[in-house]
């Protein structure tokens, strides 16, 4: 049996680490911190739990939300073409300060979804 993504990359602590610095470059962009509460633990906490899921981790994230929805729970923020933009440059900078922790291939495989989610979730 192949072995997910989540166990690949070590797990929570990737994942987490990941949010941390992703949050990092959100609390200074002007477009993005906005749409954000002001406190961004909980933020942090569910994006964690999301992509620990989706990657093969634990369903933490199912059992405490629910379905992830992520279009119905986005739909309430103008998410334009900046935006978009804005939150997939926070995310590969993010992103390309693990890649010394990163095969090429899960780089990729990475970046592909999130590339994949932002213009999915665009709405303006």
């Amino acid at each position: 049996m192949d072995q997910s993504l989540y166990d690949q990359v070590g797990g929570e602590p990737f994942f987490t680490e990941l949010v941390e610095r992703f949050y990092d470059a959100v609390a200074f962009d002007e477009l993005l911190r906005p749409m954000y509460p002001s406190d961004l633990t909980d933020a942090k906490r569910h994006l964690v739990l999301f992509l620990v899921q989706y990657w093969g981790g634990p369903r933490t994230y199912e059992v405490e939300r629910g379905h992830p929805r992520l279009r119905q729970r986005h739909a309430p923020f103008r998410v334009t073409k900046r935006a978009r933009d804005a939150w997939l440059n926070a995310m590969t900078g993010a992103l390309n300060a693990s890649r010394d922790v990163l095969s090429d291939e899960q780089y990729d495989e990475l970046l592909a979804y999130f590339t994949m989610a932002a213009h999915q979730l665009r709405n303006v």
